[in-house]
């Protein structure tokens, strides 16, 4: 009996050419490739080169030498750094909550459905963000001022003394009324946009067994936006130990309460462009930014954490 035998290229399909193969594994590069290319140019080369300028120093004699980490045992002993690091971490842990708390609020307020008019309280509540630091601060300092602006005319017009918003007990607490004014309609438009993705089945569930408002703020809406909290808070904490256009604008203003070493990003500064401490200076910023990271980890660990 005779079987009939398949063709030969049914047997067996031809390999893919390997031109082709190529050049389809170099297409996703090519859609990253800018944005890689971007990210290593204006993000890790500058660390890079911050962390060769910290193992230096220049002296009178010999000029720029290699000190290895001399510059980093140096920032660890420095009163000024440490002193500018527990000034924004008491902002942080004054500003930050009372920011935050603010604007889970109003992202309530708003979902709630109750507030006539959300539209337009969504819109004023977020335009201060798109105000640039630079204007929002010096309008603030403006308003701060004695002896011109809104606390000095309040003294001349009802024969008072307002505190000094910019002396050395005050000057902090000002900085962080600019801070929250700006950035509450930044993190309150992060919340609302959570919030309004929560699924309507929770809401109508909850309704069934009876639960107020309070139980289904607690229960349903709180948990559901957890993930945004933490971004949020994540973003302030690393604002905070930023800080810096505030502090440097109002200098002028208040020059004994505002120190060169009034914010960690201020002291690295004036070390670099007044003080021509550069390798210090990049010395202090990694310490600085080692700081800012693990805090930031820290805090996204708990606060993705089940359970937290």
């Amino acid at each position: 009996m005779t079987t009939l035998q398949p063709p030969a290229a049914a047997k067996r399909r031809p390999d893919r050419p390997p031109a082709k193969r190529d050049r389809r594994s170099w297409t996703g590069w090519g859609f990253i490739g800018p944005f890689v290319a971007v990210f290593a140019l204006v993000f890790l080369a500058p660390i890079v080169y911050s962390i060769y300028l910290s193992l230096f120093r220049d002296q009178l004699i010999g000029g720029t030498t290699f000190v290895g980490l001399d510059n980093y045992t140096q920032a660890l002993k420095d009163e000024q750094f440490w002193d500018s690091l527990a000034r924004v971490a008491l902002f942080l842990a004054v500003q930050v909550p009372i920011m935050l708390g603010i604007a889970l609020l109003i992202a309530l307020a708003l979902d709630s459905g109750r507030l006539y008019g959300k539209d337009f309280f969504r819109i004023v509540i977020f335009l201060p963000y798109a105000v640039p630091a630079v204007v929002a601060t010096l309008m603030w300092g403006f308003m701060y001022g004695t002896k011109y602006g809104l606390v000095g005319d309040i003294n001349s017009a009802f024969d008072v003394t307002l505190p000094d918003p910019l002396s050395s007990d005050l000057v902090l607490a000002s900085i962080g009324n600019i801070v929250t004014w700006e950035f509450i309609g930044y993190n309150m438009l992060i919340f609302y946009s959570a919030l309004r993705v929560i699924p309507s089945s929770l809401y109508e569930a909850a309704e069934i067994d009876g639960a107020g408002q309070f139980r289904v703020i607690s229960a349903i809406k709180l948990p559901a936006i957890r993930g945004a909290l933490v971004i949020a808070t994540i973003f302030s904490i690393i604002g905070s130990f930023q800080l810096f256009n505030e502090p440097a604008i109002l200098r002028p203003l208040a020059r004994n309460a505002i120190t060169t070493d009034f914010t960690p990003n201020f002291y690295t500064y004036s070390l670099s462009f007044n003080g021509q401490q550069h390798n210090y200076s990049a010395a202090v910023a990694i310490i600085m930014g080692l700081i800012t990271m693990v805090i930031a980890y820290v805090v996204q660990l708990r606060g993705m954490r089940k359970g937290a």
